[in-house]
């Protein structure tokens, strides 16, 4: 086994940093290394695709991070570290792999995604290290605080979401449907997320702490009532439930939604009475920014009321959110389940 006897200053940065992170996370990443240095500020702007690779937010050249790199490598074989190789992907919706270099050079990136880890580890605990790090990260949802436009309505709402196109409203982004808990109950909070086939975390930008502050999750409404099922014992969750029907009852239209469910059954007479209902009452809900809410959808517009119903098959009858969250991009997600979309509409229409 190679010998490592750090002799200039850069390495022993190196050891040093790839020391500790070892000794707290059981992990060593070529990122995790370069942050504990100091050399990666404002990560989240490339996880968003915000610049167009890591190396263009260092705070050193790429020839020191080269150098740096190659440092890390003698060190890890030195201590007789097990390598592997993370999966690095952007938080916005299309999920896209990231870039680390200006040349994209093979060798270069695959240094990036290198890991090492304890041989002392079980199998077991190596196994679930190496999952948590090829983990596709949390899609991040923006509150903006300037006017906005977009990128496939042109119109506007209360979130945005990045994606390879632009800034998508929830509703182009299909995540309307998601319900929003605040940050402050973490047992809560953590229930949901895991019960929640699609979820996001939604943070707001902080201009005296200059950076991106957590507000809360976005997660489906079966999964929040699930978590809140579990915490029952809880009397703040019961309270924050009833609050939150309050709320609900408030904000629904009961003329709008009669005849939207009204219409529904109309243009899908076989759909279940109770369905046509839900799916009126989702997309007709008051601040919603939903296609109910929009002037068409107001206007009891029947391709708008269409659409209402093709989003609510497609969230509540197919895989295709499981399949957003395990990484697969929009467009291919949506042809995965266009036919069980058709085998409903053309079920619920009767033909």
């Amino acid at each position: 086994m190679p010998d490592f006897q750090p002799r200039t200053k850069l390495e022993r940065r190196v050891a040093a940093a790839a020391e500790q992170q070892l000794a707290e996370s059981k992990i060593v990443t070529p990122i995790a290394v370069f942050r504990r240095m100091g050399w990666l500020h404002k990560i989240e702007r490339w996880e968003r695709e915000q610049v167009d690779t890591l190396e263009s937010i260092a705070a050193v050249g790429p020839e020191k991070l080269t150098d740096a790199r190659e440092i890390l490598q003698r060190w890890a074989a030195a201590k007789g570290l097990t390598p592997g190789e993370s999966t690095y992907v952007s938080t916005n919706r299309g999920r896209k792999p990231l870039k680390f270099t200006a040349l994209q050079e093979e060798s270069a990136e695959r240094a990036y995604r290198m890991h090492w880890t304890s041989p002392e580890l079980s199998d077991k605990r190596r196994e679930t290290l190496t999952r948590k790090q090829n983990t596709a990260p949390d899609l991040v949802v923006i509150i903006p605080q300037a006017d906005w436009t977009c990128a496939g309505c042109q119109d506007t709402g209360p979130y945005l979401i990045m994606d390879n196109a632009g800034s998508l409203c929830l509703t182009c982004a299909d995540m309307d449907h998601l319900l929003f808990l605040p940050a402050g109950n973490a047992t809560l909070t953590r229930r949901a997320k895991k019960a929640s086939g699609l979820s996001a975390v939604v943070v707001k930008f902080d201009k005296s702490r200059k950076r991106y502050q957590r507000q809360g999750i976005l997660i489906e409404e079966s999964a929040l009532e699930q978590a809140e099922q579990s915490c029952l014992a809880d009397e703040e969750v019961r309270l924050r439930r009833r609050e939150r029907d309050r709320e609900r009852r408030a904000n629904e239209d009961v003329v709008l939604i009669a005849k939207m469910t009204d219409l529904i059954g109309t243009l899908f007479p076989h759909c279940p009475s109770d369905r046509a209902e839900s799916i009126a009452r989702h997309t007709g809900l008051r601040g919603s920014g939903r296609v109910g809410r929009s002037a068409a959808g107001r206007a009891l517009d029947e391709e708008a009321i269409t659409r209402a119903v093709v989003a609510s098959i497609r969230h509540e009858d197919t895989e295709y959110d499981e399949l957003l969250m395990s990484g697969v991009d929009r467009d291919e997600a949506r042809a995965t389940i266009r036919f069980k979309i058709d085998s409903v509409l053309a079920s619920w229409r009767g033909d």
